[in-house]
């Protein structure tokens, strides 16, 4: 007769419990260098920061990257991605694009990416995608289309994956919905052109998680933050879980990045990962 002692029974429930996190996606926070400290002592293991923040712009020289490599280096939290690839200033559509002017800022970008062991890269740049007024939408796509067919033969050269973010109508008046992002990445139809998606955006945009539903394979990123104000999960009590069953039907792999309007990071970061923890959990049980 076998005998099960108390321990083996907390053995075994523990290791179930291990196996079962395991299959959660991980969360991040979209969050300053700076505070890397912080957010580590929080509990968060990934760490996303704007492309100019963390490479600086095409007239930073090389000796100022590499003093910021040695930030890099030393961080806590792991630099999983960057967003904000392409400024304003760098038109996408319109009558203004200059495909030299784009691939050279891009060029820099995936060169550093390469050098801080970055691998994904976010596509929102509202303002660089927005179209002029007056100027033709199916023109404009078009012209996005070609434009990230180009930019995306060049990051397979430096082993980068992009990840097009949906954003909503009051950033910008392009791509609005994971629908029409969903879209482009198909018509692109690049192995480094990928889909985030924000699932903040689809709220503001009244979209339903069953969209994400419809993203199989393409789907390499998430975003997310409470609709009201962007604040943080927890603060208004939102629920995520129909968006969150929706990443669990296609087999999501990527991570979750908390990109919020924080009031009090020290005060308001581990209750917000406790909170999305939590409903992580419903939506995966």
């Amino acid at each position: 007769m076998i005998k099960i002692t108390f321990t083996a029974v907390l053995l075994f429930y523990l290791t179930s419990l291990q196996a079962q996190l395991k299959k959660l996606p991980e969360i991040g926070i979209a969050q300053s260098l700076e505070n890397d400290s912080l957010v580590n002592a929080i509990g968060y293991r990934y760490l996303v920061e704007s492309v100019s923040k963390v490479f600086f712009s095409k007239e930073a020289s090389d000796e100022q990257f590499n003093d910021r490599m040695q930030i890099i280096k030393k961080l806590k939290t792991k630099l999983y991605a960057v967003n904000v690839f392409i400024p304003g200033s760098i038109k996408l559509v319109g009558p203004e694009v200059n495909m030299t002017t784009i691939l050279t800022h891009v060029e820099i970008v995936f060169q550093r990416a390469s050098k801080a062991g970055v691998k994904l890269i976010v596509w929102g740049s509202g303002g660089a995608r927005r179209i002029p007024d007056n100027f033709d939408k199916a023109k404009a796509k078009e012209q996005f289309v070609d434009v990230a067919r180009q930019v995306a033969e060049l990051a397979k050269k430096h082993k980068i994956t992009l990840s097009l973010e949906n954003l909503n109508s009051t950033e910008t008046n392009f791509i609005n919905t994971l629908e029409e992002a969903l879209d482009i990445v198909k018509k692109v139809n690049h192995p480094t052109f990928m889909l985030c998606a924000d699932i903040y955006h689809m709220m503001k945009e009244g979209e339903p998680a069953s969209v994400i539903e419809q993203t199989g394979p393409y789907l390499v990123h998430c975003d997310l933050a409470e609709k009201e104000k962007r604040s943080p999960p927890g603060v208004n009590e939102e629920n995520f879980v129909p968006y969150l069953q929706a990443l669990k039907k296609v087999n999501y792999k990527g991570k979750i990045i908390l990109e919020c309007q924080w009031t009090n990071l020290t005060e308001q970061g581990k209750p917000a990962l406790k909170y999305l923890q939590k409903q992580l959990a419903e939506a995966y049980k």
